[in-house]
């Protein structure tokens, strides 16, 4: 078992410190995930239960998740 993990770790390695192209990739990609995660959060899901009080958020989310009938 441990021999088949360092023989997989081994090959991600390698192959990974043998790229040139790769690293751009990996690069872009890892910039990609930022701009997703950090910057439209910010602009497209603000956080609506700021500054309430912990009553204040469960009367919020349960008016969110029951139906009104």
């Amino acid at each position: 078992m441990v021999a088949t993990l360092r023989k997989i770790f081994r090959f991600y390695y390698d192959g990974f410190r043998a790229m040139t192209l790769g690293r751009t990739l990996w690069a872009i990609i890892l910039i990609k995930l930022f701009i997703m995660f950090a910057i439209l959060k910010v602009f497209f899901f603000p956080d609506l239960l700021a500054g309430k009080s912990p009553e204040e958020r469960s009367s919020y989310v349960l008016e969110q998740l029951t139906p009104e009938n």
